[in-house]
């Protein structure tokens, strides 16, 4: 038994699923994505980080230079000075009103380069020391997460708003399968269903469902969430999904495999009498649950082979061994 692989189990009454397949593609997860993007007209100097890549918060992504960005910088140079210089005469110097404005000068100047784009980091750098280096300025990552697009090349001007990386946190991916509008389904939030891609299963949950047609596919969008700690479910992987159904109660079934056919044609499994006799049971078959068969005729903790069945009957067959050891 040990050499077949043989295995033996208690078939008892449980809730069983049976499935309903659905092509389906992986997505980016919309809600944990980020477009890295200029907020004003930009030429792409150079870029720091490649597709594919995966990124930290706070690492340089590209860097630009722009006229507005030049302009901007030179303006809070001097609102910075002339604020340092302003505090530093004091209100028995220098009158209320005026380092008033000067303060408003400096915060208005300090304000239009965070709008533009810069961190605080990169504010606080911008000295004399740096005026060639005007205009000059880089995007950083908002958040984690790997590179999947980067459509630009070096030199290549852009527009404010213009996608120039999107970021998305892989950890926990989308998965939009296409349902037939005709198959009705009774999906809720948190349905369970099943991917799975190159003989690997994933555990996944409904978390949208659309209510209007895809008027390219002619099919509805059942959006999903699956967790993906092994990294090895990737945007734009086509995947094979199986929405799971429970059974309204617990029924006997077994593996597919457990079954096997007489000579007669009858459906049969093998009971285990005492530990290594079997004998040919013969039960009728029910409804077909995924991987599983509901059968009838078998009593509730009735140990079966539920691997290795095709064995034991090529063994029962050809005489290699008598089933009820004798």
């Amino acid at each position: 038994m040990s050499l077949a692989n043989i295995k033996v189990e208690s078939v008892k009454p449980e809730y069983q699923f049976s499935s309903v397949y659905a092509p389906g593609e992986i997505k980016a997860n919309g809600y944990k994505s980020y477009v890295v993007s200029p907020r004003t007209e930009s030429v792409i100097i150079s870029r720091h980080a490649a597709l594919g890549e995966y990124v930290e918060i706070g690492q340089k992504l590209v860097t630009l230079f722009s006229e507005a960005m030049a302009q901007a910088q030179a303006d809070y140079l001097i609102a910075s000075t002339e604020w340092q210089r302003v505090k530093k005469l004091g209100n028995k110097t220098v009158s209320e009103s005026r380092l008033l404005q000067a303060e408003t000068t400096y915060n208005a100047s300090y304000g239009k380069l965070i709008a533009l784009g810069l961190t605080e980091k990169a504010i606080n750098g911008i000295s004399n020391k740096d005026i060639k280096a005007f205009g000059q300025y880089a995007l950083t990552a908002h958040r984690e997460g790997v590179v999947l697009q980067d459509d630009f090349i070096q030199g290549q001007r852009v527009d404010a708003g213009d996608s120039v990386m999107l970021l998305a946190d892989e950890k926990q991916l989308w998965v939009e399968a296409k349902v037939s509008p005709n198959k009705k389904l009774n999906l809720s939030i948190d349905s369970p269903a099943v991917l799975k891609l190159e003989g690997q299963s994933y555990n996944a949950k409904v978390i949208q469902e659309a209510h209007t047609i895809d008027p390219v596919t002619r099919t509805r969008i059942i959006r999903l969430g699956v967790q993906n700690a092994d990294d090895n479910l990737h945007s734009g992987m086509f995947v094979k999904v199986y929405f799971q159904f429970a059974t309204k109660q617990k029924v006997m079934a077994v593996p597919e495999e457990a079954l096997i056919r007489s000579a007669d044609g009858d459906w049969t499994v093998f009971v285990e009498d005492h530990p290594g006799e079997f004998k040919a049971v013969e039960v009728e078959l029910g409804r077909a649950l995924g991987d599983f068969r509901e059968i009838i005729g078998l009593d509730s903790g009735t140990r079966i082979v539920t691997k290795g069945a095709f064995f034991v009957a090529s063994e029962i067959a050809k005489g290699g061994f008598d089933p009820h050891n004798h």
